[in-house]
């Protein structure tokens, strides 16, 4: 609409216009806020002071308290307070008696002390008039008084006439000062907080403010009605590393999840950003435990590696613990490998590779450790091991996988070995130190695969039909990581990956759940998390979803064994070191002063290989054909290292893969010799040809 048509329009219409204009300026928004708010303040202050009054005159305080105790368990304090209801109903019956007594008591002493006056009147003036010769003196004193009580009524009558109406305004003040300072007022009308009061110290006050505007009706409640403003919650407030931490224990009807769903609002009532406020599960019912950060404290370094500052740090696997860098309280975190499987996860350049690297250079300082390493990045984050490790395979190629799966098969080969020495030898209490550092045959093994998820996603397949990739049971490098988890932790045969998603399609549940250490950097989303880390420690406060992508790097939660938790904790952050690419080439350099030399071979030589379908072929003989679970059990009298796991679906891989599928007969599933002895023979010819 142009100036003309403007012009042109109704006055009404344009009387609607400026009052709209009007209504919806700021000035007339933060009037309407300002009325609200200072309203809500008295109105509520005058609920606050009713409420006070009427406590003060029945049991309500009493009840109150009783029943706090008794939900909490505290049937000492409750029986106490029943004492005190006791005590009180005594005493208020006792005000009462004497309130229907006080007219005659009160008629009894007026008349005493009217008497009493009249007589020291009359003796003063009995004196007055015997000292002046007067008799006149002795109304005096009498006159006096009366104009002592004239005198008194006018000044009353003066100052009465203010006092009405001064009166009523200085009781809205003090109702308005009491709501005012329970901030009882809808949060939109409250005043934007105070940039000075960010990065403020943590206080029991703001501690129990925070709680309260959460949003969580029953809690807000609860603390509204107890009697020391909701301060009976809190534990004491303890400095712990770079912030505080205190445990709050939360009134019934409240749950603790309701709490940790609600981290960013309290981050916020608290001045805070979401990553400096951390809410964990201890082992007291119905608590929260918050950890609280200073004010942009994260977002120091911690300094660097024991590793990289002192040139004469040693390890031994046994009874030492990797200094991998510092928890949130301010103390050293260290982890115990010994015989423990571990699994790190996190998204692409988080520092994973460097966190993972930092617990291998460490363990490399001992020089009765074996590793064996398969990097399927393969841009030279492991180069430093070339002279350390026994196997260096770097690359993400389907060859490279292969050559990954091979490893670990030779692994799960010594694990074997190791299982059937160990028998033979009698030990009772598995491989001890000294047999791991004086016998050759037990010395540790660690197994790593850096990107794990290349080796589950990989196609290739082997002569024999089997996949190297998958997760099911017919995939050789999930199977060979299965029978490690299994057993080789008992004959010091352990195995690292790390890996970027650890979603079911890259990395199963079983070979997650496998590993004693779960440890997890930054993730995209809490189910990710759930997968890293298990249910538990998400449910126990882990919340590595909720760090910061590029800002927390190398900054990992972890969970299960090795580390030290708190009583009731199932998971524990911790900020590593940062050794450099250039760091770990030093101190990998100071690992291989210590050792021997070491021959790295960049794949494992391979053994003759056996050939499936001609062990099938051997175990089905002269018969014409045989029950799959007969040849199952024929193969592994064969070759037990070989054959011994082996199931229905990795017997059918071979077969399919050659055209002579099991069948049914009978009713059984049964395998046909004519038709291996075919496979057999046209695989020669094609060999020939």
């Amino acid at each position: 609409m142009d100036r003309t048509d403007a012009v042109r329009a109704p006055a009404w219409v344009r009387g609607g216009r400026s009052v709209r204009v009007v209504l919806t300026h700021d000035r007339t928004r933060t009037a309407a806020r300002l009325v609200v708010r200072h309203g809500s303040y008295v109105l509520a202050g005058a609920g606050i002071a009713a409420k006070r009054a009427w406590e003060g005159r029945t049991l309500a305080r009493y009840e109150r308290m009783m029943r706090t105790a008794e939900a909490a368990g505290q049937h000492e304090v409750a029986m106490e307070w029943e004492i005190r209801a006791a005590a009180f109903r005594a005493a208020r019956h006792q005000r009462r008696m004497d309130l229907l007594k006080a007219p005659q008591q009160l008629a009894k002493s007026a008349a005493f002390a009217v008497g009493t006056a009249q007589g020291a009147l009359l003796l003063l003036g009995i004196i007055l008039a015997i000292a002046e010769k007067d008799i006149s003196q002795l109304i005096t004193p009498t006159m006096t008084a009366i104009d002592l009580i004239r005198w008194a009524a006018v000044f009353i009558g003066i100052v009465w006439g203010p006092l009405t109406v001064v009166g009523p305004w200085l009781g809205l003040l003090s109702l308005w000062a009491l709501g005012r300072h329970r901030q009882a007022a809808p949060a939109w009308t409250l005043p934007a907080a105070d940039t000075a009061t960010v990065g403020a110290p943590i206080t029991p006050s703001i501690v129990v403010t925070a709680l309260r505007d959460l949003g969580i009706a029953p809690l807000r409640g609860a603390i509204r009605e107890m009697g020391d403003a909701g301060a009976g919650m809190l534990g004491p407030i303890r400095i712990a590393g770079c912030g505080v931490e205190v445990d709050v224990t939360l009134p019934s009807g409240v749950s603790t999840e309701e709490v940790q769903k609600r981290r960013r609002k309290l981050a916020e009532n608290l001045s805070r950003h979401e990553h400096e406020v951390f809410i964990t599960i201890p082992q007291a019912a119905r608590t929260v435990r918050l950890w609280i950060a200073d004010s942009g404290a994260l977002d120091e370094p911690i300094g660097p590696s024991p590793l990289v500052t002192d040139p004469d740090l040693s390890a031994d696997l046994y009874t030492g613990r990797a200094p991998w860098g510092q928890d949130l309280r301010g103390d050293a975190a260290a982890l115990s490998l010994l015989q423990r499987h571990l699994l790190i996860t996190g998204l692409s350049n988080q520092g994973k590779t460097a966190s993972l690297r930092a617990l291998a250079l460490w363990l490399a300082l001992d020089t009765s450790v074996e590793f064996r390493i398969a990097d399927l990045k393969g841009v030279g984050d492991w180069r430093m091991f070339d002279g350390l490790a026994t196997v260096l395979i770097q690359g993400p190629t389907d060859q490279h996988v292969i050559d990954a799966t091979e490893m670990l098969e030779g692994m799960v080969e010594e694990m074997e070995r190791r299982i059937e020495l160990l028998e033979q030898s009698g030990a009772t209490d598995g491989v001890t130190r000294e047999m791991a550092r004086t016998d050759p045959r037990f010395h540790p093994i660690v197994g790593l695969v850096d990107e794990a998820q290349v080796a589950f996603m990989c196609p290739a397949k082997g002569e024999d039909g089997r996949p190297y990739g998958g997760t099911k049971a017919t995939s050789r490098y999930f199977m060979a990581v299965r029978k490690l988890h299994n057993q080789g932790r008992a004959v010091n045969v352990v195995l690292w990956e790390g890996t970027q998603d650890p979603t079911n399609e890259n990395l199963p549940k079983l070979v997650r759940e496998g590993a004693h250490i779960r440890a997890s950097l930054v993730l995209g989303t809490e189910e990710q998390a759930r997968m890293a880390l298990g249910d538990k420690a998400i449910d126990g406060g882990a919340a590595p979803h909720k760090l910061r992508q590029g800002l927390d790097k190398g900054t990992v939660v972890v969970a299960g064994d090795g580390v030290k938790l708190a009583p009731g904790q199932s998971s524990i952050t911790i900020r590593t070191h940062f050794v450099s690419g250039e760091q770990a080439a030093e101190v990998a350099e100071r690992a291989k002063a210590r050792r021997a030399g070491v021959t790295t071979l960049s794949a494992v030589e391979r053994t003759e290989d056996t050939d499936p379908l001609a062990d099938i072929a051997a175990v089905l003989g002269d018969e014409k054909r045989m029950r799959t679970q007969e040849v199952l059990s024929g193969l592994a009298a064969r070759d037990p290292r070989r054959y011994r796991e082996w199931t229905f679906g990795d017997l059918k891989a071979v077969l399919d893969a050659v055209g002579a599928a099991p069948y049914k007969s009978d009713g059984q599933m049964v395998v046909s010799r004519a038709k291996v002895e075919s496979a057999l023979q046209l695989r020669a010819e094609d060999a020939g040809a």
